[in-house]
Formats: structure tokens, C-alpha cells, sequence
């Protein structure tokens, strides 16, 4: 019996319905609203990404929060950040409490392949790692800043490897062969780039077409601009927007586009002063310019094509629209702060109520609601009317700011406690060791503190070293939690100039210690490789690091902190210490 073409396509349409959709999430790092060609920026083109809204759903107010941690940790969770114990970028404040669930563990549970590819930054040792959070298998870094963008060290499941080529399109072969090989069932892969925050480094060929570029549209302070900063942001742009093409390509070639959901947006506002169509603010700022992000949706499948959905909308609400629009239970039962956003998205009739969503930074709350934004200071704006923030209403409007002042008032206290920021310099909750399921635990000098002469490289901790070690008084600890009491191997990435080679250093934990000779001198140059224009500053210049493996040493298990001092220094200085790696050799029954 031959089938008609129009059977055909029916049965192929009915086991496309019943097919679980894959998942392919872009989040771009420090992207802001107008660095689009599809918000109107005339000065970049952006096809691929694009596409994403022509061929979906544009979501046309989506607000994210003022920095990278907080946004990533409430795109996970599907609630505000500060529920999740993130309140801070760094030194431990980015870490997502462990009794949180992830939209990657919702996922896995469904049966999913999950992978991710490029910049983590909530958490970075087991079990706040990516791969305890519900992803098979991780490859990028885990901090929040990275400080070589060409031939990158990055991390794979857990190990450090060396790269070959732009970090970008790394990650996004990484990300290619996932798919390729995960393509005959169901996939999760999110792909979080680490561009266009800084360094400012883009490849050669995109770079070479902004260089000298005339730019006619200009941040809304254009004083404020610095012109070849944006260049270079553009040039990055461009650059991702070919690496969404690359993996857009491989969806079509592999022949799941259709039933494949595909999500861009961004973490929080530009890193710079550039064009974002009027806005006030930028990245750090709770204004429009600082929170306002793209959203782009597609599932060719089951959504309309080309609309636009003009309900605000925020990073909380990606996880419980995916898990409806996929048909998955959401894992955990923490009350979510996001809405499910699927019918506004599939263009159903609804009653959708209007609602507030709140950002915070450095203290400083903002919330907004569909018509009215009062910002940090008090001040309320009608952003139908004025979304450039430029005329406040609170003496025309004094019952509208009274009801926002007041939310503001009670989301902090539920929020905060009274509590406004990260406090000290480093979290005060310890770093886990000793999982063996995860035997190796890095402890960078960004989790670490310094004591005495000991500094950071550079006044930024995500991508920093400790330098300045010259005496006996000096040390740097990083306080740790040792889950599996055992032997462990201790090793040090370092550096070390020739003539102080031989300095005698002690790693200690409790009762245990094991020391070592800081051997042989190794003085590599600062990498000139890496920037198109000079890093800003606070950024550490970075250097190949070697590894010195100091030996084994048996760990109880309990609290303390893990001290790295000298106690012969022979030269001028002991070293430059990048990070300690513990690696768990066999564990006791002292284990908890």
C-alpha cells in the first residue's frame, strides 16, 4: 500500500508532537539591549541570533539583574537570587546554595543529555560545580571572568586542559559535538558565552572590520563613551553571532530544528557606555540601560513565528516556561518567584495580571511593574511614556509611589534581613573537598585570602594570582570543609623567578602537614597575545603557570582552613601561586 505525501506528513507531524523537544540556551555575557542589529543597532549585524526572533518570539520588556552571578543563579532556579545564597560575583558570594535545584537537574530527571559549554559562575568545587547541578558533562571555566580569551586554559569535567584557538568558538565546538553526538534522543545544551564582557580581546578578522569604524549611533551619555571599547564589543558580538549560526547550522543539518527550542539572551547590560537606544544605565546600574536584556524564543513546532510579546518578563521566568513548553516536572519544591510565560509565547488567550519584578546591586532595589519603574532612588517613571527615565512622577502619581515604595520595602526584608551586600571579602561558607565522585577540588587564589604581604595580581578576584610572597610572616588560606577523610595529592600551579628557585613551603590542615620545595624557577613572560585593545584596569595580566606537585597528605575530615605558608626562603620572593589543587587518593571510614 503507498502512503500519499500528505499521510506522510501527517504521521511525521504527529511523532513530531509526541517527541520531547531539545533545548539550546544562549546567554551572552555583558550584552546589552542595543547591541543587536534586531534592537535597531545599524552598526552591527547580528543575523543568526536574529533569526531566533524571527523565526519564535521576541519577549520585548525582559529584565535580568545588574551583574552575571545573580542573573545565572534565578535562571537556574526560577527564583531571586538572594533566595539562593548569590550575593556577590566573586570570592565565594557567586556560590548557589546546595539545596537548590536547577533547570538542568529537571532535565536530567526527564531523561535528557545536559551539557554545558562556556562560562559557569556559580560555583566552582564540588558540589556546587555545574556537574553536581544537574549537568553530564561541563567544559569552560567557573568563575566569573576569565582572563585569556586565545589558546585558553579551561576546565574539562573537572581537569584543566590547554586550548587551541578563540574561547568562544572553542566552547562552541564543544558544545557542536554534543549535539552531534546526543542527537538520536533528547538534549539540554546551554551554551553561556563568556563574550563581550572583558578583556578586550576579539579575533583578528572581526576586529579588522571595526577598527575604523565610524560609529553614528552613541550611548545615550555619549561623553561617557570610550569608541574603540565599543568597536571591540561589536567586533566580539559579531564573532558570537557566527558561533549561534554554527550551532543553529547543526541543528538543520541533523534535522531537529523543528522540535528543538532555541533561547538567546543576556546576562545584564552593557559593560561599557554604548548605544542601548536611550536607556539610562549600564551593566551594575538597576536603570533600564543596566537590567533591560533581549529575549528571543523559538520552537518552530509550536510556536508562531515573528510576534512579540510585550508583558514584562524577567530571567525567573525561564525555568518554569521551559519545563511547561517541554512538558517536564520542574525537580524541588522551593517556591518559585518566575511565571510560566508559555501562553503569552504560543499567543493563547489569558488573563495575565500585571505583576512586579524586582533587581537589586549593591544595595540599590529597583522594581518594576508594566506601566511604572520606581528606581533605587525613589524616584518613579512612567516607562510607557518616558523609557528614557528622564521626568519623575512621584508628585503626579503619589499613591503609585507609595505602593512601590512599600514593595520595595517588604522584598528587602524578605529578601535581606536588613542585610545589603556580600560583607566581607571572602564567603564566609566554607569550600568542600574530598567527594569521590569528584576527587579533584581546585582552590584558585580567587576562593583563597592573603595574609601579610601576600596581594592579589590585580584588584579584580576571578581571574587573579597571588603575588608579593616574600616572608616567613606571609601566607594565604582558603577555608575548607574535608568531606572524605584520606590521602590526598597537593599540588600547586605557581611561578617563580630563576634565582629565588628552592624556597621550603608547608600546606597544613589541622594536625596534617606536608612540605616542599618550590622547584624548578619558572619565569614565564605576561602573555602579549591575548588583548586587541588594553585591559581595563583591575584586570590581571595573565602568564603560563606550571605545576608543582608538592606530594601526598592525609586529611582528617571537619572545618579548617588550608594554609599554604614558607618556612625557607632562600631568594627574594617563594612564588606566585595561581591555584591548589587537592586530589583525593583513597578515602576512610572518616568520610561523611
Amino acid at each position: 500500500m503507498k502512503l500519499t505525501t500528505g499521510l506522510l506528513s501527517l504521521i511525521f507531524a504527529v511523532k513530531l508532537s509526541a517527541a520531547p523537544p531539545n533545548v539550546v540556551i544562549f546567554l551572552a555575557d555583558d550584552a546589552g539591549w542595543g547591541d543587536f542589529s534586531h534592537s535597531g543597532n545599524t552598526q552591527v549585524n547580528t543575523p543568526n541570533i536574529d533569526s531566533i526572533a524571527r523565526h519564535g518570539v521576541s519577549l520585548d520588556r525582559f529584565f535580568v539583574q545588574p551583574v552575571c552571578s545573580p542573573t545565572r543563579a534565578e535562571v537556574l532556579t526560577g527564583r531571586y537570587h538572594l533566595r539562593g545564597g548569590v550575593r556577590g560575583v566573586s570570592t565565594g558570594h557567586e556560590r548557589l546554595d546546595l539545596d537548590e535545584k536547577t533547570f538542568a537537574d529537571a532535565f536530567k530527571a526527564a531523561g535528557y543529555a545536559t551539557g554545558c559549554f562556556g562560562k559557569w559562575h556559580n560555583g566552582s568545587q564540588w558540589p556546587y560545580h555545574p556537574m553536581a547541578r544537574g549537568f553530564d558533562e561541563f567544559f569552560g571555566y567557573t568563575s566569573g571572568h576569565w582572563g585569556e580569551y586565545f589558546d585558553a586554559p579551561l576546565e574539562e569535567n573537572g581537569r584543566m586542559v590547554r586550548t587551541q584557538g578563540y574561547i568562544v568558538d572553542v566552547c562552541t565546538d564543544r558544545a557542536l559535538a554534543f549535539i552531534g553526538r546526543n542527537k538520536d534522543k533528547p538534549f539540554l545544551c546551554y551554551v553561556p558565552f563568556t563574550t563581550p564582557h572583558s578583556p578586550w580581546a576579539a579575533p583578528e578578522g572581526d576586529w579588522e572590520r571595526f577598527k575604523d569604524k565610524q560609529l553614528t549611533q552613541r550611548a545615550t551619555a555619549p561623553d561617557e563613551e570610550e569608541q574603540d571599547q565599543t568597536r571591540c564589543a561589536l567586533a566580539m558580538m559579531e564573532n558570537q553571532d557566527m558561533n549561534v549560526g554554527r550551532i543553529l547550522e547543526k541543528l538543520r543539518e541533523l534535522g531537529v530544528e523543528e522540535n528543538t527550542i532555541v533561547v538567546y539572551f543576556s546576562d545584564n547590560g552593557p559593560n561599557t557606555m554604548r548605544w542601548t537606544g536611550g536607556m539610562k544605565g549600564r551593566k551594575g546600574s538597576t536603570d533600564d540601560g543596566g537590567v533591560r536584556s533581549v529575549c528571543y524564543l523559538s520552537w518552530p513546532a509550536k510556536i508562531p513565528a515573528g510576534t512579540t510579546v510585550p508583558q514584562i518578563a524577567g530571567a525567573i521566568d525561564l525555568l518554569p516556561t521551559l519545563t511547561a513548553l517541554a512538558g517536564i516536572q520542574r525537580t524541588g519544591d522551593k517556591p518559585l518567584d518566575g511565571r510560566d510565560l508559555s501562553p503569552l509565547l504560543k499567543q493563547e488567550e489569558v488573563d495575565w495580571p500585571d505583576r512586579m519584578i524586582f533587581t537589586i546591586w549593591d544595595g540599590k532595589v529597583a522594581v518594576r511593574t508594566q506601566a511604572h519603574l520606581l528606581d533605587s532612588a525613589g524616584q518613579l517613571f512612567d516607562m510607557i511614556a518616558d523609557p528614557g527615565q528622564t521626568k519623575p512622577i512621584n508628585d503626579s502619581e503619589p499613591e503609585i509611589a507609595a505602593k512601590l515604595t512599600a514593595a520595595v520595602r517588604s522584598w528587602q526584608e524578605e529578601m535581606l534581613g536588613g542585610n545589603t551586600g556580600p560583607g566581607g571579602a571572602v564567603d564566609p561558607r566554607p569550600i568542600p573537598v574530598g567527594y569521590r565522585e569528584f576527587p579533584i577540588t581546585m582552590l584558585p587564589a580567587r576562593d583563597g585570602k592573603p595574609h601579610g604581604n601576600v596581594r592579589r595580581s590585580d584588584d579584580a578576584p576571578n581571574c587573579s594570582y597571588f603575588v608579593n610572597w616574600t616572608g616567613k610572616d606571609d601566607r594565604m588560606d582558603w577555608l575548607v570543609d574535608v568531606h572524605t577523610a584520606g590521602k590526598y595529592e597537593a599540588s600547586i600551579d605557581y611561578t617563580c623567578p630563576m634565582d629565588d628557585a628552592g624556597s621550603t613551603v608547608e600546606l597544613s590542615f589541622k594536625d596534617a602537614r606536608l612540605t616542599g620545595k618550590v622547584e624548578p624557577g619558572w619565569d614565564p613572560p605576561l602573555n602579549t597575545n591575548q588583548d586587541t585593545l588594553p585591559r581595563p584596569n583591575g584586570e590581571s595580566q595573565m602568564k603560563e603557570f606550571r605545576t608543582l606537585k608538592l606530594g601526598e597528605i592525609t586529611l582528617p575530615a571537619g572545618k579548617a582552613p588550608l594554609t599554604l605558608r614558607a618556612i625557607e626562603i632562600p631568594g627574594k620572593s617563594v612564588m606566585d601561586v595561581r591555584r591548589v589543587t587537592l586530589t583525593l587518593l583513597d578515602g576512610t571510614s572518616g568520610g561523611r
